[in-house]
């Protein structure tokens, strides 16, 4: 995501994390005994948590990813509460499994924190996760807890998935095939920008989004089914992610400006046109899903956004925007700024 800001927004949701019942109070059962019984299961875990490690009924493929967020990195405490931490980590793992064309089947959560978060934070970070497993139907299998130096909040989940097809790569583009999304771009990074500049009234949906994203996860598998050729979770921008889709395949694609404009209209009046084009381009953590398809063969809900073309002589692999390079490629996490 882009980079924290620290300006603090008119509108603080939530409990600040440092907040309440220091953890250092409780020990590490007591504290279990507070979060264990929020968390969803599922007919695939046969050993829940409490022993050393949780039995998992698993298919001949099982898909694997993890992800952590950082306080001050990843979210600032005073415009995310821990319910929409802990939903925002789930979703944005579970979508990296569903573009893979996987099923999400159960996700493994890790906290480290300094010892003077508040109970009171942890218990909401707990119930956000727990919403986010029951509204997709995955089952939280177990974890770990850790302390942390003053002022550290990290929350890694690592999401498992049940697949039932071949797994669509980013490296199956092939020249001819149609390039789609299923879902929104650019709210989410309109959301972030909002809250930056203490404007979060001016779009509440796109800050609903930031704090919450809801990728399409049915929409992978089904689109795996329908024949995919490629796919990948838009969770850094547009540009980089169709970027990273192009160079695996070793193709040019291309998108056509025109068919950004429902994205680009659903921003402008908030932020205006430029802005409006920037996070629709280049703005990330929507996890709308990014596929390629042979023509004829988009799938119901998706949206065709342009196509994919044979790199000419001296070409590189790369994204192209009506022709043209785009000069802010998105998100990276080691990059100055983002």
């Amino acid at each position: 995501m882009p980079d924290a800001s620290p300006v603090v927004p008119a509108d603080r949701t939530g409990p600040r994390v440092f907040e309440g019942t220091p953890l250092r109070t409780l020990d590490e059962d007591a504290l279990l005994a507070r979060v264990l019984p929020l968390y969803p299961t599922g007919p695939d875990l046969q050993v829940p948590p409490g022993d050393d490690a949780a039995v998992v009924a698993t298919s001949p493929r099982t898909v694997a990813t993890t992800d952590t967020v950082v306080l001050g990195r990843d979210w600032l405490d005073e415009w995310s509460s821990g319910a929409d931490v802990g939903h925002k980590v789930v979703a944005q793992n579970l979508a990296d499994v569903a573009a893979m064309g996987a099923v999400p089947t159960g996700v493994l959560l890790t906290l480290v924190a300094d010892p003077e978060v508040g109970l009171e934070w942890v218990v909401d970070h707990a119930r956000g996760v727990a919403r986010a497993c029951r509204d997709a139907g995955v089952a939280v299998l177990g974890g770990d807890l850790s302390s942390a130096s003053a002022g550290v909040v990290m929350v890694s989940v690592t999401a498992l998935g049940r697949l039932d097809v071949d797994p669509v790569l980013r490296s199956g583009a092939r020249p001819g095939d149609v390039l789609a999304v299923r879902g929104e771009l650019g709210l989410a990074a309109a959301g972030l920008l909002l809250l930056q500049q203490g404007r979060a009234d001016r779009h509440p949906d796109a800050v609903a989004r930031q704090r919450r994203p809801r990728p399409p996860l049915a929409d992978g598998p089904a689109a795996a089914r329908a024949g995919a050729t490629s796919m990948l979770d838009l969770s850094d921008g547009l540009a980089r992610d169709a970027g990273r889709v192009a160079r695996a395949s070793d193709v040019v694609v291309e998108v056509e400006e025109a068919a950004l404009a429902p994205d680009v209209d659903r921003l402008r009046e908030a932020l205006g046109e430029r802005e409006a084009l920037d996070c629709v381009l280049s703005g990330g953590e929507d996890h709308a899903l990014l596929a390629t398809f042979v023509p004829g063969g988009l799938p119901a809900g998706w949206r065709r956004l342009g196509s994919v073309r044979a790199r000419r002589a001296g070409e590189a692999a790369r994204l192209l925007v009506d022709g043209r390079p785009v000069t802010r490629p998105g998100w990276d996490h080691f990059t100055p700024g983002g």
